[in-house]
């Protein structure tokens, strides 16, 4: 009899200890209850969303990836002058005076003048702008011309710097559009001239110096990234973070330029991501509402179309639907996300905002949804620039279905933003997003990215792995993993967001 009691009282022991093992919070469960109770508080959710690795940033202009600060330096250091009414970048000679009464200083001059200074970061940036003022969209887009001349000789500090805030916002990868040949494609283009025959233009082209155009280029970008890591100290014992971040382009098409310029460009980009695996595909971009890009839309569908026929393997990702109601006439709504998909071959769509105005949208989310068709949700620039932002924003319809999305910066210098305050604008302002989809946004975005070779995950919906790679520590958990890892980029990366993330999640 006692020993009876013996028995039972160790099995009890077994039971219960065994029924505390099962109700023991996950790593994922503890972080995501402390979200929840961090989510109105916004400086502790701040911190709690800074630390939080986060993937890829899939949609960030090279351009408009810099602060106004920045560029100011880079001026100053060009020995350009600036207009003090206008703040546009002129170049020099400049006024011999930094007398507050010159119409044309040398930048420098700002440095002993805060009043031309903050002029000049506000007509830069959408710092201090506001509704009163005028449009966001023109402001925001009037920037570029501005303060372009301080970017001709600085795309490596540009790439630098973009590459160090990523590392902040603890993100893995980083792919920037970026227009590499400055515009000699273009230039290019405008000399052959524009012919309707796609394939006879297409090798009239090439065999007109698009090829050397290519050549001229990767050779460039050759010594931009060699200033980059000299700059971060990469490969030294105290290499910057941002050395730690993958960096890719997409070749960025200039869709408000002349039918012949924009080809030419297109071919180039085309050409770039089949020879240059830093060039992991091409979108073309300017504002989608413009009188060229409205009125060449069906043009552009048309060349994407060809070409993608000719270099099939080539990733496509187009701004569609960067537009609101009143912006452009009711019709123009109708169809641009839909025929970027079907005729423009996108495999990602950048902003999406007008999705809701689009021919049959449930029918148009559902096979984006079916297609995994992800969509690069911008709110810090769909706001500033469309006035679009909260129950207006697009944002929970995609997410009720099913469509993937990923958070992204946009041009986050001229916006004066960062990707983990795009985190905190969602979080703040969706209470229906947790800390999991949030989680599977940051998954989202590698899976969506466009790195080559296969994926760590057997099955995205509910983001299971296959049988290779189990775990979550430094070393691959089996001889398959390391290979799957040695010959697929995607995968690696994968790899250390979920050790990061593991990482993470042990903090709480």
């Amino acid at each position: 009899m006692a020993r009876a009691r013996v028995v039972f009282a160790l099995s009890l022991g077994l039971l219960t200890s065994s029924s505390v093992s099962q109700s023991k919070p996950t790593a994922e469960e503890r972080t995501a209850r402390y979200f929840d109770s961090v989510r109105k508080q916004p400086n502790l959710l701040l911190a709690f969303l800074r630390e939080m690795p986060k993937g890829g940033d899939l949609h960030n202009h090279l351009g408009g990836s810099v602060y106004a600060e920045s560029l100011i330096d880079f001026a100053a250091a060009d020995g350009l002058c600036v207009d003090r009414t206008s703040s546009i970048l002129i170049a020099p000679p400049c006024d011999g005076s930094c007398d507050r009464f010159t119409s044309k200083p040398a930048v420098r001059c700002a440095y002993g003048d805060h009043a031309l200074y903050n002029s000049m970061v506000d007509a830069w940036s959408m710092r201090n702008w506001n509704p009163g003022e005028g449009s966001g969209h023109d402001h925001f887009f009037a920037t570029f011309d501005k303060s372009s001349l301080a970017r001709v000789t600085h795309r490596a500090d540009e790439i630098a710097e973009a590459a160090t805030r990523a590392a902040q916002d603890h993100l893995q990868l980083l792919e920037l559009m970026h227009t590499a040949d400055g515009l000699e494609a273009a230039e290019l283009g405008s000399k052959i001239g524009w012919n309707d025959h796609l394939p006879e233009l297409r090798e009239r082209l090439l065999a007109g110096g698009l090829r050397d155009i290519a050549r001229s280029t990767r050779k460039k970008l050759d010594e931009d990234e060699s200033k980059v890591r000299s700059q971060l100290n990469c490969g030294t014992a105290q290499p910057s973070p941002g050395c730690a971040v993958t960096v890719r382009y997409l070749y960025q098409v200039l869709r408000g330029l002349a039918p012949e310029a924009v080809f030419a460009q297109t071919v180039l980009g085309f050409e770039l991501a089949s020879s240059d695996p830093r060039f992991l595909g091409l979108n073309l971009v300017q504002p989608e509402d413009w009188y060229i890009p409205m009125r060449d839309f069906e043009l552009h569908m048309q060349m994407l179309d060809y070409l993608h026929g000719v270099y099939p393997k080539v990733h496509i990702s187009l701004h569609a639907g960067e537009l609101a109601f009143g912006l452009v006439p009711p019709e123009g709504l109708r169809f641009h996300i839909r025929d970027s998909i079907e005729r423009g071959h996108a495999e990602r769509i950048g902003q999406g905002v007008d999705i809701m105005n689009e021919r049959d949208p449930i029918g148009l989310l559902r096979r984006m949804a079916q297609q995994g068709v992800l969509v690069e949700v911008c709110l810090t620039s769909n706001d500033l620039i469309l006035g679009v932002r909260g129950d207006d924003h697009p944002l929970p319809i995609y997410v009720r279905y099913g469509v993937p999305v990923s958070l992204a910066t946009d041009d986050e210098g001229v916006l004066r933003s960062d990707l983990t305050h795009e985190f905190l604008r969602a979080a703040e302002t969706y209470d229906f997003l947790s800390y999991r989809d949030l989680k599977r946004m940051v998954r989202l975005s590698l899976e969506h990215s466009f790195l080559p070779g296969a994926s760590l995950w057997s099955h995205t919906k509910a983001f299971r792995r296959g049988n290779l790679c189990t775990g979550t520590g430094d070393e691959p958990s089996s001889a398959a993993c390391q290979k799957l890892l040695a010959r697929s980029e995607r995968a690696r990366l994968q790899w250390k967001l979920e050790g990061e993330l593991a990482d993470f999640e042990k903090n709480y």
